[in-house]
């Protein structure tokens, strides 16, 4: 039975209501990773409310992108590797995966340190070791457990991403200076602010989002017995109704966890002078003198819990692209001695990961270079993906319709402006 039989079966409001959160909300949750986190805290130490009116920006670019990816996977039946792998060259395939793959692994390494970095704070000392049976505990996770198991807890780690509401309401933000920087866009040609935006961009907007977005709403599909390519063709309106409601919301909480960590940063680390931090754990640690001990711990809690979603969700979306790139068995649902080089993709991405963290990069030089790198990779695969996407042979008769089109060339279009941006001021400075 699919999810959207169970949400038109429920009686229950609440379970209704929880049958709708699935892949859409899970990713949501997934891309305010410790790097987002890290790179948003920056925005806000440094440049104080000035971008937090891109929060409003953001959101319908990213529900645009993330449900156009929901569309391909459910009505083409597979992953946006497979997709270009049957409809593409082999020239826009191979550099699209192999570089998700480079920019994931570097994100899990630099996730997996601010974990240790956030439980640090809870003991007193830092615990760089803790990386690694954190590390064996999530790959554990991936080969051993279920899909729906594995979804369920993905769905409770999204609660730690509450912590940062809560924080932003202990600061008690001004209302109308708020008010107007939400509303009124700052412009600034500075190098500096222009960096952060596309860093803000390639982090809300990041290609291994793509990969999984599509790659779930498959699982999502064998998991309800669709097992075969041609049963996973095609997609009722009600079943596409439901993956639009489960993106937008997902990608709503997304923003509104985005925007409220710029604010409490901006109130407090910006407002004291204090922009001098390297992590999401060093924003943490500078919060508890300014707006108490327990707004620090809850910062830091929400890093520990969004970092354990988010390096099982950076490596499975390698794992999910490569296998698809070279026709391997793949999925969650799969056991793992009939999927093993799935698994093994699984298992390589993410202990490569933890030795980032051992080799001396400072984690918010590979934090916001993956940003970055993501903001320059974004816009080239988004190409595609529109492509794709108006694709009849792709998607036969269910190709996206105007609203869809026009906001996803328009989220490409944008992502290209801020890439000259940078580049242009790149080279004048």
């Amino acid at each position: 039975m699919t999810r959207a039989h169970e949400v038109a079966r429920a009686q229950d409001p609440v379970k209704k209501a929880a049958l709708l959160l699935g892949p859409g909300f899970i990713t949501g949750a997934a891309d305010d990773d410790p790097s987002g986190i890290g790179t948003y805290a920056v925005a806000g130490a440094s440049l104080g409310l000035s971008t937090l009116w891109t929060a409003l920006l953001t959101f319908p670019f990213m529900a645009a992108v993330q449900n156009i990816c929901s569309r391909l996977g459910l009505v083409s039946g597979t992953g946006l590797a497979g997709i270009l792998k049957e409809h593409y060259p082999r020239w826009v395939l191979y550099p699209a995966v192999a570089l998700v793959v480079v920019a994931n692994v570097v994100n899990v390494g630099a996730d997996l340190g601010a974990i240790a970095d956030a439980a640090g704070i809870f003991v007193g000392t830092q615990v760089p070791w803790l990386v690694i049976p954190i590390a064996l505990a999530l790959v554990a996770l991936q080969v051993f457990a279920r899909y729906r198991f594995i979804e369920r807890v993905f769905k409770y780690l999204t609660i730690a991403l509450l912590a940062y509401v809560i924080d932003a309401l202990l600061v008690r933000p001004p209302l109308a200076e708020t008010l107007r920087a939400t509303i009124v866009p700052t412009i600034s040609t500075d190098h500096g602010y222009i960096a952060t935006l596309v860093a803000i961009l390639g982090t809300t907007i990041s290609p291994y989002l793509f990969f999984w977005q599509t790659s779930q709403e498959v699982e999502e599909e064998r998991a309800a017995g669709r097992k075969t390519r041609e049963q996973r063709r095609g997609a009722s309106p009600f079943e596409l109704r439901i993956a639009t409601v489960d993106v937008t919301l997902g990608m709503f909480f997304s923003n509104l966890v985005m925007y409220f960590i710029i604010l409490a940063t901006a109130l407090t680390l910006h407002a004291s002078g204090n922009a001098d931090i390297a992590t999401g754990a060093d924003a943490a640690q500078a919060l508890r003198p300014l707006a108490g001990d327990l707004a620090g711990l809850i910062f830091a809690i929400g890093m520990i819990g969004t970092g354990l979603l988010a390096v099982p969700v950076l490596a499975g979306a390698s794992a999910y692209a490569v296998s698809e790139t070279f026709g391997w068995r793949e999925g969650l649902d799969e056991d793992w001695r009939r999927a093993r080089p799935f698994y093994g993709i699984v298992a390589l991405a993410t202990l490569v990961g933890v030795v980032i963290p051992f080799t001396g990069v400072k984690p918010i030089d590979a934090l916001f270079f993956t940003s970055v790198l993501n903001g320059i990779a974004a816009p080239f695969l988004l190409v595609i993906i529109m492509l794709a996407a108006r694709n009849k042979k792709v998607m036969g008769r269910q190709t996206i319709g105007r609203v869809l089109t026009t906001l996803g060339w328009t989220v490409t279009i944008a992502m290209f402006a801020a890439l000259i941006g940078l580049a242009v001021t790149s080279f004048g400075s």
